[in-house]
């Protein structure tokens, strides 16, 4: 079953009233459209069907009112020739030929205003077709552009997160490598001069001591 019951209800519809109140507007909204150009199909063929009613019962009409000339005219030439009895007959005909006449250009006066209506009801229909259109690109669009929107910020993020941190993460960790190789350096350092320098005093010392020694046996 379609959106709309009956071409009245699209003409009267308030799309973005239908849409604010529809889970999936998108969906609902080429549902729209799709049951408007399955309208538009139908009017236009209903429309075509009118013109060539319209245009048989023109063709009627011309063939009918030269008839009732014709008749006019052969009453008259019986008149001219004094043969009332000829022009009554004619004129009766006449008269039957008028009488069609009237009821043709009744059917035919009909059959404009149903043309008129349809080309109204065609034109608004038109109108919100183009108004639907309208709508699902410009639904479209917003879609697009929030779809990318959304893929830059999640590039954003995860650049700002994952790799700046990893690699401030990783600077940090290379300046710990740096300091510790530092540390290492200078406390390697440290302990030779330490050795050394006891080194040093046990050398003086035996120095002194044989220093000593010579002394207590000079004296």
């Amino acid at each position: 079953m379609g959106v709309f019951s009956r071409m009245s209800d699209i003409l009267q519809s308030n799309i973005n009233s239908a849409l604010d109140k529809a889970e999936d507007p998108e969906k609902l909204l080429s549902l729209i459209i799709s049951e408007m150009e399955e309208n538009l199909v139908e009017i236009r063929a209903i429309a075509a069907k009118h013109l060539a009613e319209q245009k048989t019962i023109q063709r009627k009409l011309r063939a009918l009112n030269k008839t009732s000339s014709d008749w006019e005219e052969k009453a008259q030439k019986a008149i001219s020739k004094e043969r009332d009895d000829l022009a009554r007959a004619a004129l009766i005909e006449k008269q039957k030929v008028d009488v069609e006449i009237e009821h043709i250009n009744g059917a035919n006066e009909q059959v404009t205003e149903n043309l008129e209506k349809i080309q109204e009801d065609c034109s608004r229909l038109v109108a919100k077709l183009a108004e639907a259109k309208a709508k699902r690109k410009t639904m479209q669009t917003r879609f697009e552009h929030a779809k990318t929107r959304l893929e830059v910020k999640k590039q954003v993020e995860t650049y700002n997160v994952d790799q700046v941190l990893g690699r401030f993460e990783s600077y940090e960790t290379k300046i710990d490598e740096l300091e510790a190789k530092v540390d290492a350096y200078e406390y390697t350092t440290a302990a030779k001069s330490l050795n050394d320098e006891f080194a040093q005093m046990e050398a003086e010392e035996k120095i002194e001591a044989e220093l000593e020694a010579l002394k207590k046996k000079v004296a």
